[in-house]
């Protein structure tokens, strides 16, 4: 499987362990309070994700390293600190389906950040497949019913997918180094700032159910599918990963049906149609033509048979990561904004 596919199973897959764990923290806002929540859900990623670099072996995948560090601070602090309890502080405030449609955001915001300020690119299909997530997101808006509408909540999800939306897009900068390191770090020092945040604000421990339950929904929903997601922006770029990420809202809406009993009404029904419509757009995009790349030396994951990495080494090697340079050339073929693609284009 070549590694754009790959990057949009991984995608996927990360936001259907993401989408489902929204109502289901819903669930869990009751019982605990939204900074003590989110240091919980960290928590539980950094203990699964540090149980798993304990576990594996040598993943051949490139170090963090000190220049890093404003981008991972970054990271930590949008999407590690102030995006979890913003989203949390929403779901208090409206429906497990609504809150679950509004991750929609994260996508176009995303999508928007990558294109004017982290040089990649969509085409006109793509472009339109933003444009019916953003029609679907306006539906939700003037919908009733079970969608249970509240200013300050949209506000709060809102601005929580903003945050994320700056993560994912210093991530995909970081996504040459190893994501378990990445979401690890993140996971740790978000953890430790909502934990003391909350105990310092006089907040309850909750009962050993919910705090079970809190940690066990971390280490999948903000630990594994965080890693799976770190996959996908190496490999695909942010706008497009945020089109895959896209799908969480529907497995999240699923979620809230089966677990809490909501129902869906017409209107969220042709949110959820619309959506599917721009997902499917931005998935079929097929984006080939002649570039140019230009002198570059990195450091990152790669192997010797994807057209770009062709230096020598002097023993046979399998995927590996080490500090390598590219010389220019020009060629065509199907490609993404991943590491090795931020050229300029003309209007399509």
């Amino acid at each position: 499987m070549e590694r754009s596919s790959l990057g949009v199973v991984l995608g996927i897959s990360a936001a259907a362990m993401f989408g489902a764990s929204a109502p289901l923290a819903k669930e869990l806002v009751g019982e605990v309070r939204p900074q003590l929540l989110a240091g919980l859900l960290y928590g539980g990623a950094a203990v699964a994700l540090s149980a798993v670099l304990a576990l594996r072996r040598s993943p051949n995948e490139a170090r963090l390293r000190r220049a890093d560090v404003p981008k991972l601070a970054g990271v930590t602090v949008a999407g590690g600190v102030l995006a979890p309890v913003l989203l949390l502080i929403g779901l208090e405030r409206v429906s497990g389906v609504a809150g679950s449609l509004l991750l929609n955001l994260e996508a176009v915001l995303t999508l928007g950040l990558a294109l004017a300020f982290f040089g990649e690119h969509l085409d006109r299909r793509a472009a339109a497949g933003a444009g019916a997530v953003v029609a679907a997101a306006a539906v939700l808006g003037l919908s009733g019913g079970e969608s249970q509408v509240d200013v300050l909540g949209i506000v709060c999800i809102a601005a929580a997918c903003l945050c994320w939306a700056v993560d994912n897009n210093l991530t995909q900068q970081l996504s040459g180094r190893d994501p378990f390191a990445i979401v690890r770090v993140k996971a740790a020092v978000a953890a430790t700032v909502n934990l003391l945040l909350a105990v310092g604000l006089g907040a309850p421990m909750p009962a050993v159910g919910a705090l079970v339950g809190a940690v066990v929904l971390g280490g999948a929903a903000y630990g594994l599918s965080v890693v799976l997601d770190a996959y996908a922006l190496r490999w695909v770029g942010a706008a497009r990963e945020a089109a895959f990420f896209g799908t969480a809202p529907v497995f999240g809406v699923a979620t809230a049906v089966l677990v809490l009993g909501e129902t869906i009404t017409p209107a969220e029904g042709l949110a959820i149609a619309v959506m599917s419509l721009g997902i499917y757009l931005l998935v079929t995009e097929r984006h080939v033509h002649r570039h140019a790349h230009l002198p570059l030396e990195h450091d990152h994951r790669h192997r010797h048979d994807d057209g770009h990495h062709d230096h020598v080494h002097d023993e046979p090697v399998l995927e590996h990561a080490h500090v390598h340079a590219h010389a220019a050339r020009s060629h065509a073929h199907r490609h993404v904004s991943d590491v090795h693609h931020r050229h300029p284009h003309e209007s399509d």
